[in-house]
């Protein structure tokens, strides 16, 4: 028995996959320093949600509009290298993990000194 779900497997293929699409084949010079932090693929393994983060706070939605006006080209590449019956459609959202963690480890910092 494998260790974890199909969909978990094909999200952590995915996520490395788009990631070196992002670094490598995307030509735009306005994307910057884009990292792909995680990918979740429902079970029907049609819909993918590509999380990603930015360095710099006021690029995220124009990172956003970039991937998002490039999703077609990126699917097809994906599409090429993995081979799968169908091929996931894409849908790219800011991760906000980072921020989340910032807030909680400034709280914690907050109760420790009092």
């Amino acid at each position: 028995m494998l260790p974890y779900k199909r969909s978990k497997r094909v999200a952590d293929l995915v996520r490395k996959e788009i990631s070196d699409i992002v670094l490598r084949r995307l030509k735009d010079p306005r994307i910057g320093f884009v990292t792909v932090t995680d990918v979740s693929v429902t079970d029907d393994l049609k819909l993918a949600r590509v999380f990603v983060s930015s360095l710099k706070e006021d690029e995220r939605e124009q990172m956003l509009e970039i991937l998002n006006s490039a999703k077609s080209f990126i699917r097809q590449e994906l599409g090429r290298r993995v081979k799968m019956k169908v091929t996931p459609d894409l849908e790219f959202r800011v991760d906000t993990s980072i921020q989340y963690g910032d807030r909680i480890d400034q709280l914690l910092k907050e109760i420790k000194g009092d």
